[in-house]
């Protein structure tokens, strides 16, 4: 590693699985600091009991106002300040298509997806204002939020509306020095792949080695994302080589929306019931 983030204090939300946690082991890897927030308390555990003193577990629910607040508290308590929030806690939220969701499923997927990325938003640049340094927002957003077809239609709004919080920071928030980008991953092989499917987690390192394996050669790059191709990206817009870099969202994705995958939906679906089949 560089030294990239050296110095540097982060909160990564949903740090302790998947993209994640990738992205805690790289920031810390490059010299940050990092706060995990999640409410898988076993996982962040073990993570602090392997990285030691560069991080942080604080139990935090996302869609909790107070939470958001609390945690950012506890980083500075601990760290002494705050340069980069990570706004990438999720799920697959409520999966029914238009014709049937309801309005309790909607909202309970956009204050996850949505949400925590507004008050992950104002908490953090109001820390960045009252240490008067400015500091770097990442969201995680997604493929669904370029294009429909990928997702439910839940999640594919909820996305979108990510894309649209990353947007207003840049009119009310770059004039204080404070950056917001957002990542759009496309097809990254992480547990929640499996648990949108409804397979136990013991199942979901052989169910992404499936998919990869299946969906890989669909895919302009012929292979499917790694959490870790995400945490890259996450590295480069907490760090200052990405200082004049705001209101931008990047496709991680192996280029898959710059052309149309019209099938992607029923090959993802196909590909999970041959998988249970087997």
């Amino acid at each position: 590693m560089t030294g990239l983030l050296e110095g540097k204090v982060a909160i990564v939300t949903g740090g302790a699985s998947g993209i994640g946690l990738a992205t805690v082991e790289r920031f810390v890897a490059e010299g940050a600091k990092v706060a995990i927030a999640d409410i898988q308390d076993e996982f962040g555990g073990s993570i602090v009991d392997r990285l030691g003193d560069s991080v942080l577990y604080v139990h935090t629910d996302v869609t909790d106002e107070s939470a958001i607040e609390a945690l950012v508290a506890a980083t500075v308590e601990r760290f002494g300040k705050l340069d980069v929030m990570f706004n990438n806690a999720g799920a697959g939220g409520d999966r029914s298509p238009m014709l049937e969701i309801g309005s309790a499923g909607f909202d309970r997927t956009i204050a996850l997806l949505t949400g925590s990325v507004l008050l992950g938003h104002k908490y953090a640049a109001r820390q960045f204002v009252k240490q008067g340094t400015g500091g770097s927002i990442i969201s995680t957003a997604s493929a669904a939020a370029l294009q429909g077809g990928w997702a439910s239609a839940g999640y594919t709004i909820a996305k979108h509306a990510v894309v649209g919080i990353i947007r207003q920071a840049v009119a009310e928030l770059a004039p204080l020095g404070i950056r917001s980008n957002a990542i759009a991953p496309g097809i990254i092989m992480t547990p929640i792949m499996a648990r949108g499917f409804g397979l136990p987690d013991e199942e979901a390192v052989p169910f992404a080695e499936f998919l990869a394996e299946r969906l890989g050669p669909s895919q302009p790059l012929q292979r499917t994302g790694t959490a870790d191709d995400i945490a890259k990206v996450a590295t480069f817009l907490a760090s200052d080589l990405a200082d004049y870099v705001t209101g931008v969202t990047i496709p991680v994705d192996g280029g898959a929306t710059a052309i149309t995958l019209g099938t992607f939906a029923t090959d993802v679906a196909a590909a999970a019931e041959e998988y249970r089949q087997r």
